[in-house]
């Protein structure tokens, strides 16, 4: 069976950091990797290592809808 190319999207995803997610939310850096450490909210693993890690926009509304009271 022949390999297909990969699909290419209209639009790539836009990952956030954690900087990034603080401030959406007003909120300290540390406090973001409390929640990623938590499992309350998904992160992509990036690099050589996996050390860097990226949050996608639907993670991030996830996590803020069920932050909601």
């Amino acid at each position: 069976m022949p390999k297909l190319p990969p699909k290419k999207t209209d639009k790539p995803c836009t990952l956030l950091t954690v900087k990034d997610v603080a401030e959406a939310d007003n909120c300290s850096e540390k406090t973001v990797r409390r929640a990623i450490a938590a499992g309350l909210l998904e992160v992509v693993r990036v690099g050589p290592t996996g050390h860097m890690v990226r949050i996608t926009p639907a993670a991030h509304a996830a996590y803020r809808q069920a932050a909601r009271w």
